[in-house]
């Protein structure tokens, strides 16, 4: 059943058809007219256009979303709550309603919040294709949406509706429909000029509206209701999709529809104490009793205090360690939101220095003999190792090097925030390539990057990484980006004995960087402060995680990362502790990693057929040749050179001389 039509200003003509999209073309036209009208009510009308007789849509086209079924489907329920309520846009055609909308729309589903945008072009391709431009027909085109988004609501999505809904009684009678269901609606009036909106006519409508070929077109000649007092009114006139979106967010995080996510452009919180605070703090650490660090203890303290742990706001306590360990994960603070953590971070303690300490209401951290932090309201828990190794690492062999360390830790573990006094300095000589996430995230703005991909390694680089980040910068710019820049970010915390030292690594990087190898224009080397634990899957979630703190929106993972030989070489036919492909696999599945896309890792090997570095052909196969990193570093201590094209030249002469160094060492 129709509503009652109102009057309105005719701004054309007395033959005002009801705002149809109707197009005039002499006698073919209006016979090809007739018939795009027959009515979809009456099985015998004619075609006259009538109250009772609709306009066909012709001039709608299908918009696509932002968001896919597959990214829907491996988001969607990670949030918690009720969030369903209906957010309704508003505003002239080519105001920017369904770019919003859309983006919006992946933004809340990238967060694990369930949203869906309903457009109007989409709308009238399907549940309303028997609806016209007709005033009687727009009030039911209205009516229908809103019976749509408010059982989306229901159902706990955030139903976001893009329709220019002209008329301010249709709007309110969208209101009314969900405030008598108890769900929220916001009219968000998305405030574009007129001269504004038909410089964007990538449809053509307005054109054909000042043409005549299209009869009553919102703001030519139909009446446009702006709203007078909308729940939020963005203008988009010199402003980017994203800022435009930026306002709908932070009204729904007021609304308490969302929680408070973490902005592109805010800093991110470090646990730096306060500069005017430090006298004090300083003053009261001497006062504390103190619980010495080991060095890797005290990476792990740049960790949390840089802010690349974020959310954790300390070593954790037992809550979030049975969170990170049986979950991989850790809940915000109202439990809302699961943000992944696969690492536990915690601190060790003997049962001499719990059986000191456990009752304070704060202990100073020292290194050295020299008070580093400041931990809050301590709270010791035993350290069950084996239990912790098996889940971290699939094994609990204590020649596994860093399962080594744990057993050799203390038997409990405590738990506190922290405060730290300043910034870890190392004073090796490369601590201006420490760069924090707030100063990695500034870096990327002054360069203008709109995308940044990651790469992580522990080992030196050779043509064939370089082939593998040169191809990750070229996809991005096919896809539409237009500065994607590469965070080339070696881990720099402790590794194995084994391993390639860290300033050897950064000088073998630098000289990449310095031969053109790799662009130096569209690249940032930066240390990564993590130690390194060898736990495989579990932990390459770890390192995509905290480079999503830092701004990085894309990450390149290889085969085995984070991985080593089983220290059993027997147990396994391959000899490896986990399989090679499983750290890719699970990134592309794992929860919280809701803002990185994981770019994978294509195979590169010699190509003697070129003599260079190149993707494998298994359809000729023979041309390759697959260096082991066993070969290379025979070859290194030999002092021979690798085939022409496998690494720089400057950067194997700084891999040879190290190795030949260790030779004469021992």
């Amino acid at each position: 059943m129709f509503v009652k039509r109102r009057k309105v200003a005719n701004f054309n003509n007395n033959s005002f058809l009801g705002n149809s999209n109707y197009e005039n073309g002499g006698d073919a036209g209006k016979i090809a007219a007739a018939a795009k009208t027959r009515c979809g009510k009456h099985k015998d009308c004619a075609g006259n256009v009538s109250p009772e007789c609709l306009q066909v849509a012709t001039n709608v086209t299908e918009q696509k979303h932002n968001v896919s079924r597959e990214v829907r489907g491996q988001n969607l329920g990670l949030c918690r709550g009720f969030r369903g309520c209906t957010v309704w846009l508003t505003g002239l055609s080519g105001a920017g309603k369904t770019s919003i909308a859309f983006e919006l729309e992946a933004y809340l589903v990238s967060k694990g919040i369930p949203a869906y945008g309903l457009d109007g072009d989409n709308i009238r391709t399907g549940l309303n294709k028997n609806l016209g431009f007709s005033q009687v027909d727009r009030e039911e085109n209205i009516r229908r949406v809103a019976e749509v988004a408010k059982l989306f609501a229901d159902s706990g999505v955030v139903s976001i509706c893009s329709f220019v809904s002209p008329f301010a009684e249709d709007r309110e009678m969208a209101r009314k429909i969900h405030k008598d269901a108890d769900l929220k609606f916001f009219e968000i009036y998305i405030d574009t000029p007129l001269e504004v909106c038909e410089t964007r006519d990538t449809k053509g409508l307005y054109k054909k509206a000042r043409q005549g070929v299209i009869q009553g077109f919102t703001g030519v000649t139909q009446a446009y209701e702006a709203p007078d007092a909308p729940d939020l009114r963005v203008s988009t006139e010199g402003m980017t999709v994203r800022e435009s979106t930026l306002k709908l967010i932070k009204l729904l995080e007021s609304e308490a529809i969302i929680p408070k996510f973490l902005k592109e452009d805010e800093p991110l919180p470090e646990l730096f104490v306060a500069d005017s605070l430090k006298t004090a703090l300083e003053a009261e650490a001497k006062t504390l009793p103190a619980l010495a660090l080991t060095e890797v203890e005290l990476q792990w303290l740049q960790i949390l205090a840089e802010g690349w742990a974020y959310p954790l706001k300390g070593f954790m306590r037992e809550q979030e360690y049975l969170q990170a360990l049986h979950f991989n994960c850790l809940l915000n603070e109202d439990e809302t939101l699961r943000v992944n953590q696969s690492v536990p971070i915690v601190l060790s303690a003997t049962e001499a220095d719990k059986q000191r300490l456990e009752g304070v209401s704060a202990l100073a951290l020292q290194y050295g003999g020299r008070t580093v932090a400041v931990l809050r309201k301590p709270e010791f828990y035993y350290q069950r190792k084996e239990e912790r190794c098996a889940r971290q690492f699939g094994t609990s062999n204590r020649a596994h090097p860093y399962i080594k360390m744990i057993y050799e830790s203390g038997d409990y573990l405590v738990g506190g925030e922290i405060e730290a006094l300043e910034r870890i300095q190392w004073n090796d000589g490369l601590d201006a390539y420490r760069l924090t996430p707030n100063e990695l995230r500034q870096r990327f703005r002054e360069i203008k990057a709109d995308a940044v991909f990651a790469f992580q390694l522990r080992n030196p680089i050779h043509n064939g990484h370089a082939l593998l980040m040169s191809d990750c910068r070229r996809q991005l710019l096919e896809r539409g980006y237009k500065n994607p820049v590469l965070l080339l970010h070696p881990l720099g915390g402790w590794t194995k004995d084994d391993d390639v030292p860290l300033p050897v690594r950064m000088a073998q990087h630098q000289a990449v960087l310095d031969s053109g190898v790799l662009d130096r224009d569209h690249t940032v080397l930066a240390i990564f402060p993590s130690p390194m634990m060898y736990a495989g899957p579990t932990e390459v979630q770890w390192h995509a995680k905290a480079r999503m703190n830092a701004g990085a929106n894309h990450y390149i993972v290889g085969r085995d990362p984070a991985g080593m030989p089983h220290p059993d070489k027997d147990l396994y036919p391959d000899g490896n502790l986990y399989d090679g492909t499983h750290g890719a696999r699970v990134l592309k599945m794992a929860p919280g990693l809701d803002s990185i896309e994981i770019l994978p890792f294509r195979v590169a090997a010699y190509d003697k057929s070129c003599s260079q570095m190149a993707f494998f052909d298994p359809a000729r196969k023979q041309d390759f040749d697959f260096i082991s990193g066993t070969r290379m570093r025979t070859l290194a201590r030999n002092g021979e050179n690798p085939p022409n094209g496998f690494m720089e030249p400057k950067a194997w002469q700084i891999l040879a001389e190290y190795y030949q160094s260790l030779q004469k060492s021992q």
